[in-house]
Order: C-alpha cells, then structure tokens, then sequence
C-alpha cells in the first residue's frame, strides 16, 4: 500500500537536484550506520571508541551523525583501525557519463626534462 509520503517522495524525485541531494544524504546516512553498528559489536560506547582515537565523544557522536558530512578519510581510516574493519571507498560511474578513464591506464602527468650539455 502508497503511503501519502512515498507519493510525495516519488513525485519528489522527479527533480534532478532533489534526486541528488536524496541520494547525497543517503550515503551520509550509510558512512553513520556502519560506524555505529561497527562501534556497537565491538562493545564500546562512543565515549570508549572517542578514548581509542584521541578524540572527544562528541566527535564519535558527530561522525555516527546521518546529517554529518564532514567525514575526513584520515578520521575514517583511524575509526576503522580502532573498531578492526577494512575501510574501502568506491568511485562508480554515474549513469549515462561518458566512460571513465582508469587509473592504470598510462596518462602523462608530467613531461620529461630536456637536457642540456
């Protein structure tokens, strides 16, 4: 059964900035989730996890935060450490977006010297 809000969310949708920003909040949201749910199995409050990296509880709580976004990788890869979990960030290619060049393949980034006598 539609819900009056999954018909206003699917009317919301339409837009192609709302669309973006919906999905934008999403993966926010999941970065919040994961880091809890690590936290929790690991049987630490987010003071205990805060002591672990050096950090304020607050932060702990800024970072489980789905309306947070300022997640840092640097602070990622220290949370991970603490609560023993591999951190892997993914870039996929949008929809429809010309295809992305890889990173193995060989792009000049830099000019050889000529050298001189």
């Amino acid at each position: 059964m539609k819900t009056n809000f999954d018909s206003y969310l699917e009317e919301q949708l339409k837009d192609p900035a709302f669309a973006e920003r919906f999905r934008e909040a999403g993966e926010a949201w999941d970065v919040a989730l994961q880091i809890a749910a690590l936290r929790q199995q690991a049987g630490l409050s987010q003071q205990e996890l805060a002591r672990r990296l050096k950090t304020s509880q607050q932060q702990i709580s800024r970072l489980e935060s789905p309306s947070y976004e300022g997640h840092s990788l640097r602070m990622l890869r220290r949370v991970a450490e603490a609560l023993g979990a591999h951190l892997r960030v993914v870039f996929e290619p949008k929809k429809n977006a010309p295809a992305a060049q890889l990173a193995e393949s060989p792009t000049p980034y830099r000019s050889r010297r000529k050298r001189t006598k």
